[in-house]
């Protein structure tokens, strides 16, 4: 998966895989999380949003269900 770095000051990076719909966060302390049977129509909200890290707490994290990777 690649991961596409983003302007945020929580968030470092984010990847997603459209054909699971996978979104994973890289944050800036390292640790990762990825989420569970995201839509792509969320993933391009995501990236568009004027601020990626309101969007995600907003519609992402307690929306989907989330594992933590590190």
């Amino acid at each position: 998966m690649n991961m596409k770095y983003v302007q945020s000051s929580h968030i470092d990076s984010v990847g997603y895989d459209s054909d699971t719909g996978l979104l994973v966060f890289e944050f800036k302390d390292g640790s990762v999380y990825e989420y569970l049977e995201v839509p792509e129509y969320v993933h391009q909200e995501l990236l568009s949003a004027d601020s990626i890290g309101r969007y995600a707490h907003q519609n992402i994290y307690n929306t989907y269900r989330s594992n933590k990777v590190r």
